[in-house]
């Protein structure tokens, strides 16, 4: 069982809040809050204070170099740094918890926040709000091209859904669709090709007659 890193009292099942003062604790994320500042003004510019952001290096993973911004602490991911990030900052999890994860975004999702459009700090053209992975909680903002903006504490949120199993939720929910577009383009091509008209010739042949029921009912199977 974990303890408070305020009281050091024990701390309840599936949550974060200390039951004796109240303090909420982040769970076991390793080296979240250590890196150094590589470049105090990048070209890069914050979408939501327009000042030039922070190129900085986390410890955690060594070669990673994110944009950050001094002023509301959001952060700039080019493609593929986030998963990077996940993957090195939190421990390998293997098993989900259902219950810690509702925890998790009742207590992060951010109560009556204003929906706006950000800018992309790289080619300034108007983000994309989309939520990042399945039951995490998180609208990131996202420039096709060159990244997603992270606002101040969402990376936080991030790392406790995944350590609370939510991105194994997630390739699990990719996996299914997979499997339901295979089966959905298994279906078209088996249809396109038995309902096609036969070109017969002479007498009916008892053999195509056995094709045909075999095929309608392995048709019938993937319905």
């Amino acid at each position: 069982m974990a303890n408070c890193s305020s009281c050091s009292a024990p701390l309840p099942a599936n949550t974060q809040y200390c039951s004796y003062c109240g303090v909420r604790n982040d769970i076991d994320l390793l080296g979240k809050h250590d890196y150094q500042v590589i470049d105090a003004t990048s070209e890069r510019v914050c979408p939501e204070c327009e000042q030039s952001l922070q190129t900085i290096s986390l410890d955690a993973t060594g070669a990673l170099h994110i944009e950050r911004c001094a002023n509301c602490y959001g952060l700039f991911f080019d493609p593929g740094e986030i998963e990077t990030l996940l993957d090195s900052a939190v421990a390998p999890v293997v098993t989900v918890n259902l219950e810690l994860l509702s925890n998790i975004n009742q207590d992060r999702y951010p109560k009556n926040a204003t929906v706006k459009y950000l800018k992309c700090p790289v080619c300034q053209v108007l983000m994309n709000r989309v939520i990042y992975g399945y039951r995490s909680g998180v609208i990131i903002d996202q420039c096709r091209s060159h990244g997603i903006w992270l606002d101040g504490g969402q990376i936080s949120h991030l790392l406790e859904w995944k350590k609370a199993g939510g991105q194994i939720l997630n390739q699990q929910k990719i996996a299914a669709k997979q499997e339901k577009a295979s089966s959905e383009q298994f279906k078209k091509a088996f249809r396109k090709d038995y309902s096609r008209p036969q070109q017969s010739y002479g007498e009916p042949s008892i053999d195509g007659d056995l094709v045909a029921s075999v095929a309608e009912v392995i048709f019938k199977i993937f319905e």
